[in-house]
This record gives structure tokens, C-alpha cells and sequence, in this order.
């Protein structure tokens, strides 16, 4: 049982011992890194995916990072950060950012060792943010280190939700064969109860499959922000199938990197072509595909990632909207459309 002050100096009991998941950490790999931190802070540079992987751990069955780690990699105070994410609290509800309770930092220390304690008021506890808090926290931190660190801390999220994926299919798989190869009960019973310790310590630790990134109705600018950081990102091509595209959207495909392919999959509009035209005179060039009248949905193609966008790109973050990665390959999609 834990107890919390109240407000008039009274001690509320506190059950927890249901609610409370250990947090999960590579102690080896986290200690290997944190040798280097004076290194990286004295020489400016950004840590790599997997190094950012060593900083997510698990608390109430969902990845996080600390906000001490999180100013440790964007170059800023953690007191400045949290002011920052207070002054714009209705953004971070309690699935986006929660703060640890006495016991979850005891743990986190237990587990992390001492060394991880970066920077601001050690009195008070630290929060913790989920990716899309994560997310939404790059949209107040606008430097050029935090917003290519936040690319990384992306990435990372998505590999270590592939990676769980990925060993989860694996042990499926080995499930299956055993139990095609066991030869009397008794070793059948001990393998399922192996088996089925793995899995549930799999699942355990999962993260939560949640939409890449949700907008709240007017956050027009991080939405747009958000976008644009994915069209930067593009190496190989852009293909956007919309049935309502306009020159804000062909701006927009203007910040795209040098060689990057663009095209557009929509609906015939006059005014929309005028615009096209003039843009391919002065940028590298867009292509035109027109849409099938009875297309409904809208998606962002970066590369081999696709993403299914909750409202036009031109319209983006103006009402409630959600930008989800999918797992399916854009060929299947493009295959679709035509």
C-alpha cells in the first residue's frame, strides 16, 4: 500500500499493486551509453536510433522516455522544456504525458542506476512522455537539434515496435513447430508452459499499436509542421492520393529533398492544373494522375511507408484529425488506385 498527501496534510491510502508495472531496461546497453554522455554533450552532436532505443523503457504497459533524457538529447534544460509543456498543458493529456509516482522513480533508478539523473530539480519527479507526447513536444521546440533529434526519437519508437513485432512472430512460429514435434504429454506440457511464459512476457511489454501522430481540432500549425517534416524525410519519392488538392498542398511538396519524385493522385480541377502548371515551370516537377470519382480516403506515400491521413492535406489539423502509419506497402495501395 502507498499513502499521498492531500491538499489538508492528510495521508490518503493508496491501493497500487495492481496498477504498478516494473519498468523495463537494458541495464548492460543503458550503462555502455551513458560512459559517452560527457563525450556528446561537449561536442554537440545528435545521438543515433539505437543509442535513443537504450533511453525507452517501460512504464504502465507503455514506451516512454523521461524528460530528463529527452532535454539531455534536444540541448536544453529540463526546467525550460517542462515550462514549455506547461504553458501548453491541454496538449499533453494523460496517454501523451504522465508523471511518475515515488515508487515508479525508485524503480527506474534501480534500474538505471544512479548515473540517470540529468540536469534540473532531482527534488521533483520526473515526467514521462509517450510517442505521441513525444511528437507533440516537437511542435513547441522548434530548434534545428530538436527537430532532427525528433526524427531519431521516431524512428527509434517505430524500430523498437518492429523489433517486438518481429520476435513475436518468431516465437508464433517456433510454438507451432514444437508442438508438431513433441513426442508424449509430459514434454508437451512443459514446452506450452515455456512457451507460454515468453509470450506473455512479450505481451507483457508490448507497446500500444496508437496512431502516429493525433491533432486536436485547430493545431493547424503542428499538423502542418508535421507534414512537412515527412515530406522532408522523403529519399526516393512523394505520392499523395487525394480527391482535393490546391496550391497550398503543391507548396508544401516544394520542400521536398533534391532527386525526390512527386506525385498526385486526384480529382480534375481546372484551377488545380492552372496552379500545377505554373508550379512545374519554376520547381521540379510534379505529376498529375487523375482519381477515380469513387476513391474516399486519403494517404501519404514517403518511400515504402504509407500513411493514412484523417482529413485532406490541404485541410490538415483543422478539425480533429489522426496521421497513422500503415503496414501495408504503397505498391498494394498504388495497385489499388488504378
Amino acid at each position: 500500500m502507498a499513502k499521498k498527501t492531500t491538499k489538508d496534510k492528510t495521508q490518503e491510502v493508496v491501493a497500487n499493486c495492481n496498477q504498478f508495472e516494473k519498468v523495463v531496461a537494458n541495464c548492460d546497453r543503458f550503462e555502455e551509453h551513458i560512459t559517452n554522455c560527457d563525450n556528446f554533450e561537449n561536442s554537440g552532436q545528435l545521438l543515433g536510433v539505437h543509442d535513443i532505443e537504450n533511453l525507452i523503457v517501460t512504464i504502465r504497459g507503455k514506451q516512454v522516455m523521461i524528460d530528463r533524457d529527452l532535454a539531455f538529447l534536444y540541448h536544453v534544460e529540463v526546467k525550460q522544456m517542462n515550462r514549455q509543456v506547461k504553458r501548453n498543458i491541454e496538449r499533453f493529456p494523460e496517454d501523451f504525458m504522465f508523471q511518475l509516482t515515488k515508487e515508479e522513480y525508485e524503480s527506474l533508478k534501480c534500474h538505471f542506476g544512479a548515473s540517470n539523473t540529468r540536469g534540473g530539480d532531482h527534488r521533483a519527479l520526473p515526467y514521462a512522455f509517450t510517442q505521441q507526447g513525444i511528437g507533440m513536444l516537437s511542435g513547441l521546440l522548434r530548434t534545428k537539434i530538436a527537430i532532427e533529434t525528433n526524427i531519431n526519437i521516431m524512428r527509434a519508437f517505430i524500430g523498437m515496435q518492429k523489433y517486438v513485432a518481429a520476435t513475436l512472430q518468431i516465437f508464433q512460429r517456433l510454438d507451432r513447430v514444437e508442438l508438431q514435434q513433441l513426442e508424449h504429454k509430459q514434454w508437451m506440457e512443459q514446452t506450452d508452459n515455456k512457451i507460454e511464459q515468453i509470450l506473455e512476457t512479450i505481451e507483457e511489454h508490448s507497446p500500444q499499436l496508437l496512431p502516429e501522430q493525433v491533432f486536436p481540432t485547430g493545431c493547424v500549425w503542428d499538423a502542418w509542421t508535421y507534414i512537412s517534416d515527412l515530406v522532408r524525410s522523403a529519399r526516393k519519392r512523394i505520392v499523395l492520393i487525394d480527391n482535393f488538392v490546391d496550391d497550398r498542398v503543391l507548396s508544401m511538396f516544394t520542400k521536398r529533398a533534391d532527386g525526390v519524385t512527386a506525385t498526385i493522385h486526384t480529382r480534375y480541377n481546372e484551377q488545380f492544373l492552372i496552379d500545377l502548371k505554373k508550379h512545374n515551370t519554376q520547381y521540379p516537377e510534379i505529376a498529375f494522375i487523375q482519381l477515380p470519382h469513387r476513391n474516399h480516403d486519403r494517404f501519404l506515400i514517403i518511400d515504402d511507408k504509407v500513411y493514412l491521413l484523417g482529413a485532406s492535406l490541404k485541410d490538415i489539423g483543422a478539425g480533429l484529425c489522426a496521421v497513422t502509419e500503415m503496414t501495408i506497402v504503397p505498391e498494394a495501395i498504388l495497385g489499388m488506385v488504378r
